[in-house]
């Protein structure tokens, strides 16, 4: 472990510093930086930009964690560990290699901000207590192998915020519907062709961005709008991105 990161682990723990950043650190193991994980008194952890390929079930021991940030590493896994940070508000786990989501994943209580975007993620990948996770208000699944969203969507009644950009998606449940407090919804790089009526019951306007590369499949009617069966969507705002 170099120098720089024992004087972190050590400055944190002397003076009770909430707050460790050990981005672009060229870290590869969580492991060999010593004493990391007797700092169960942090509350915010960086480790974005490093060569990470796992996370330690060793993580748990961080209990008070409310922001944990693992941008661009090479994640392939999480532990089922992870699942025990109770007071995890924000996780950001975007540009790595998972390609599925550990059992019991959905037991965050208090997780308002998930960041999945630039992994292998499908709708197969999701465990079954996923949409457990009703506190959330920005999901980010952008860039991922998502065919289909499933049904159980509709729990996440909170989400302000839904990412689904460049994925494989062909169609949008009615259970989005339920989403009332939905403030954005990024759709573009899919193959929508139709967004659902039940969009209508949005309770504040809508912005849905669309790239200028959208393209609906050649049809024998006049027009094909891919808004045309919201009816009750008079909040909505399209716009070009």
């Amino acid at each position: 472990m170099s120098k720089s990161l024992k004087k972190l682990v050590e400055e944190s723990r002397e003076k009770n510093q909430p707050e460790v950043d050990m981005s672009d650190r060229g870290i590869s193991n969580m492991l060999d930086v010593n004493g990391l994980f007797t700092l169960a008194h942090i509350t915010q952890l960086v480790l974005s930009h490093n060569k990470l390929t796992t996370v330690p079930p060793n993580i748990a021991e961080l209990k008070n964690l409310e922001v944990l940030n693992f941008f661009n590493n090479q994640i392939e896994e999480l532990p089922t560990q992870i699942s025990s940070l109770q007071k995890l508000k924000h996780l950001n786990l975007g540009m790595n290699r998972l390609n599925t989501l550990p059992r019991g994943f959905g037991s965050l209580p208090a997780l308002e901000v998930l960041d999945l975007t630039y992994n292998n993620l499908s709708e197969n990948s999701l465990p079954g207590n996923f949409f457990y996770l009703t506190t959330l208000r920005a999901l980010y699944l952008s860039d991922n192998d998502f065919e289909i969203l499933p049904p159980d969507i509709g729990k996440l009644t909170k989400l302000q915020i839904l990412s689904l950009r460049d994925n494989d998606l062909i169609s949008l449940p009615k259970e989005i519907g339920e989403l009332t407090q939905l403030k954005e919804l990024h759709i573009q790089g899919n193959r929508l062709t139709v967004l659902p009526p039940e969009l209508g019951k949005v309770a504040a306007t809508l912005k849905i961005p669309l790239s200028s590369s959208w393209q609906m499949p050649s049809t024998k009617a006049p027009t094909s709008d891919p808004f045309s069966s919201c009816l009750s969507l008079t909040r909505v705002q399209v716009f070009w991105v």
